[in-house]
């Protein structure tokens, strides 16, 4: 094979992945900007993204590219389904499996977080109160993860390994020993009523944009708490904010929201029953390396005529 051209976008910011290096057996390009990502899609056979400025990449993207496979450095890949990419041969894949554990252990802590009453303690600390309370076990605690993928199933490992009870939805049923059980994604409104903990971690799609609004958060179990680390739009945030304030939910961890940054006049940053984190829940120390060491691998496979591994079925 031919030594490939990649293009890697990112931020204008932002330095190239630390560990990408093909030496003399690719050239690599990085991209910062529109002028340089036009020209860059006009030559290059592989696009890495770790930038996800859509509306850039769908104005710069040319009629005729040479490109043949575009990496994701996420595990949602709703900002990359631009037409072009949607109506080609063109394969897709992602980092599926780079942020499993991170992401799963930031949901461990959100749950603790709000069994303890946490946010209440740091409230009554900065106020100089001595206030003793009770608070909740965790152990037999019900959680609903909502997207049995490889996300979805490392917080379940992690979840159960704490005695939680663990109820995973995916598009059908399945057994997977991950989980307590699998269910349709079409249960999801019987499911709510039961659950303690709500965990979002599925992808953004067109059966997912928008799931959780009035109707289905009011279907949740009083004094539930929610976490999304899937995707923000997921969740309509005024419908979120009326069942926190007025509905049946005790508290609610926000990684990922439907306007990122999150604008600074949101109520959603002042409220009492919210913890809010910037879209990090999986960035460990040296995750970028992580990145670029899990595309090296596959572009080992693909000098080699081999099949891809994390391949996105659009």
């Amino acid at each position: 094979m031919a030594k490939p051209v990649i293009a890697v976008l990112t931020a204008e910011d932002e330095d190239m992945l630390p560990g990408l290096e093909v030496g003399d057996t690719a050239t690599l390009l990085h991209v910062r900007d529109a002028t340089a990502l036009r020209d860059a899609l006009q030559r290059a056979d592989i696009l890495v993204v770790t930038d996800f400025r859509t509306g850039m990449l769908e104005d710069c993207w040319p009629e005729n590219s040479p490109v043949r496979w575009v990496h994701a450095t996420s595990a949602g890949v709703d900002a990359l389904m631009i037409p072009p990419l949607k109506s080609s041969d063109i394969i897709i894949t992602n980092a599926r499996g780079v942020f499993d554990r991170g992401i799963a252990e930031y949901v461990l802590g959100a749950v603790l977080l709000f069994a303890k009453d946490t946010l209440e303690n740091l409230r009554l600390q900065r106020a100089r109160q001595w206030q003793h309370r009770e608070t909740a076990l965790i152990r037999d605690a019900r959680a609903l993860v909502v997207g049995a993928g490889s996300i979805g199933r490392e917080v379940a490992h992690m979840l159960r390994a704490v005695g939680m009870q663990v109820t995973g939805t995916a598009r059908s049923a399945r057994e997977d020993p991950a989980f307590d059980k699998v269910c349709a994604s079409e249960q999801l409104p019987t499911l709510l009523p039961g659950a303690d903990y709500i965990v979002i971690t599925a992808p953004l799609t067109a059966d997912t944009q928008g799931l959780f609004d009035a109707g289905m958060l009011a279907r949740c179990k009083t004094g539930a708490v929610l976490i999304n680390v899937g995707r923000g739009p997921i969740v309509r945030s005024d419908a979120l904010l009326d069942a926190l304030d007025n509905g049946p939910l005790a508290g609610a961890a926000l990684d990922v929201f439907e306007q990122e940054p999150l604008p600074k006049d949101h109520p959603l940053w002042q409220h009492p029953k919210v913890m809010i984190s910037a879209h990090m829940a999986g960035d460990f120390h040296g995750w970028r390396r992580a990145l670029a060491e899990q595309f090296l691998s596959n572009l080992a496979r693909w000098q080699r005529n081999e099949d891809l591994f994390n391949q996105v079925d659009i």
